[in-house]
């Protein structure tokens, strides 16, 4: 009688001994293109994914993120930025780059003709040709075609995840964060981690992120290694595990912005979901609104909301390298709003100023500003901005309102 817990052992033994296999499923849920690699000598397929409020008709642009491995991790990705965006990481556009094919020739960083003692057949060590690929001919197209800026994240998985160290390591002005999962950083005989110390020494990455996550998996036969004692074990079943603790340790003595973390409840397929989340959260960590419940108080003085706004706009400025609203139009508006219910009348026309100012091809923000100055009797304003609505518009409803304001101002003269 077959014992079926064998073959399921046997299964996982041989997944993980030839590079840890990527799921076949796709899933399809951006927008499908390609282009023809003169680089690869072939057609390369990739899918868009826009944010949940992108408008077509706006000139806003956005970071964007590479995701390696696209038809598995793109969805991962959407899922994360549609119930995090805002209020943890800016909204982004994913690119999720096909690594359906030639997977292990594109995303390994040096040729090996044995592995774990036998002959290795498949084609490997492409990763440079592969890199060109990505900087000569898939950013340009994607910048040239798509409304993204030059703020750049790259997101791996195994053998993606050693692609994206690499890229760190040996072009790191390629993109501004990092997201490796679970590298595959035992291959070659650990060849890319005992470069890395020399890499890491011998290249300015102050203003670059780095996150590294570790499965569970730390020995596929001894369930008693764990992370506390799996760096004193010598066997090959370890390696995997210890060169990312090796790895770590490097990388936190050096200019990096670096974060590392083991889960361990997770399996090398199961790992990509949570290390995307809290990848994300952390590359991001400088993102989030600082002292919200002062914009939440009606005591909160103008001038110190004004100041809290002001900074963002310099933080993010800083990171970003260039200029971008440091709220939402929908939020500074709704503060506008909230302050003019509160009876704050002053701090609700900051807020409407502001708007305008941050978003001045905004008919919205206008309008809103005509409706603060008409709270307050300055019918002259608000006819102006109303006016200036309309201009941006030529909506019928901007017109209208227009006239109203003249036949209101004709009453009280």
């Amino acid at each position: 009688m077959i014992n079926r817990a064998s073959i399921t052992v046997a299964i996982i033994l041989l997944v993980c001994l030839n590079g840890f296999a990527q799921p076949t499923h796709l899933y399809e849920i951006g927008i499908r293109d390609s282009l023809y690699s003169s680089t690869l000598e072939e057609q390369r397929i990739f899918w868009i994914q826009y944010p949940d409020n992108y408008d077509p008709g706006s000139q806003q642009k956005y970071p964007v993120v590479y995701i390696l491995d696209g038809e598995v991790h793109l969805q991962a990705a959407a899922t994360v930025q549609s119930y995090y965006w805002g209020g943890f990481m800016p909204e982004m556009i994913l690119v999720g780059i096909s690594n359906g094919t030639n997977r292990t020739r594109d995303l390994t960083t040096s040729e090996i003709k044995l592995r774990h003692g036998r002959a290795y057949g498949e084609e490997n060590g492409g990763a440079d040709k592969f890199t060109a690929f990505i900087e000569k001919e898939l950013i340009p197209y994607i910048e040239s075609k798509y409304p993204v800026t030059p703020y750049r994240t790259l997101v791996g998985h195994s053998y993606a995840g050693l692609f994206t160290i690499s890229t760190l390591l040996n072009h790191p002005a390629l993109f501004d964060n990092y997201l490796a999962i679970d590298p595959s950083l035992d291959w070659d005989h650990q060849k890319l981690l005992k470069q890395s110390q020399e890499l890491l020494d011998g290249e300015d990455y102050k203003g670059k992120s780095l996150f590294l996550s570790l499965g569970g998996q730390l020995h596929m036969q001894n369930s008693d290694i764990d992370i506390n004692n799996v760096m004193e074990d010598s066997s090959e079943y370890t390696l995997f595990a210890r060169s990312n603790i090796e790895f770590s340790k490097i990388a936190k003595n050096s200019d990096l912005n670096f974060h590392w973390k083991y889960y361990e409840r997770d399996l090398h397929g199961s790992v990509s979901l949570p290390s995307i989340l809290d990848g994300l959260i952390y590359l991001f960590d400088w993102y989030p609104i600082e002292h919200p419940e002062r914009f939440n108080s009606p005591d909160t003085p103008k001038d110190e909301l004004v100041q809290l706004i002001r900074k963002r706009e310099s933080k993010l400025k800083a990171h970003f390298g260039y200029f971008v609203p440091p709220f939402e139009e929908a939020l500074l508006s709704m503060l506008g709003f909230m302050n003019m219910e509160w009876g704050e009348k002053e701090k609700s026309l900051a807020f409407f100023q502001l708007t305008v100012e941050y978003f001045p091809r905004s008919a919205n923000a206008y309008e809103s500003l005509a409706d603060c100055y008409e709270s307050q009797n300055d019918l002259i304003n608000a006819l102006k901005n109303v006016t200036r609505a309309y201009e941006l518009s030529g909506n019928e409803y901007h017109k209208n309102r227009m006239e109203e304001l003249k036949e209101k101002m004709q009453r009280f003269r």
